[in-house]
């Protein structure tokens, strides 16, 4: 079973340990005390937890696409019919290919806080321990 520190869920949700720690204390998340004294949470007990979607922001969810990841544009590269826009959310590089018209209305430059939009009907699934999870 997968085991997860709040420090872990708080990069994976992108919010801070605080966010997270008054989750825990309010009883929307459940969570125990681990050997070292340490709130843990399972597995399991996340993954209900955000299949609940109590940790979105309601005002995020005007779309039926729901694969957000909101960071910083790091690269933008335009030639002239189409833009090559790098934005780094966290940990992930999320590109994209669009018009330069959209682009250039994006307002799309370097530094520039902006949010990928996600929305696939193919997506392929790694596994690993990417997060740092622990298994018992």
């Amino acid at each position: 079973m997968s085991i997860f520190r709040i420090s872990e869920i708080a990069e994976l949700l992108d919010v801070s340990g605080d966010t997270v720690r008054r989750w825990v204390d309010s009883g929307r998340l459940a969570a125990d005390r681990g050997p070292n004294g340490h709130r843990q949470v399972k597995g399991v007990d996340l993954a209900a937890f955000m299949r609940s979607g109590a940790h979105e922001d309601p005002a995020r969810q005007s779309s039926s696409a729901r694969n957000r990841f909101s960071g910083l544009v790091t690269n933008v590269i335009r030639d002239g019919v189409m833009a090559h826009v790098e934005i780094q959310a966290g940990p992930h590089r999320v590109v994209s290919l669009m018009s330069r018209e959209a682009a250039d209305d994006l307002g799309l430059e370097v530094g520039a806080p902006a949010t990928a939009i996600v929305k696939s009907t193919n997506v392929v699934v790694e596994t690993g321990d990417a997060t740092g999870a622990r298994h018992a």
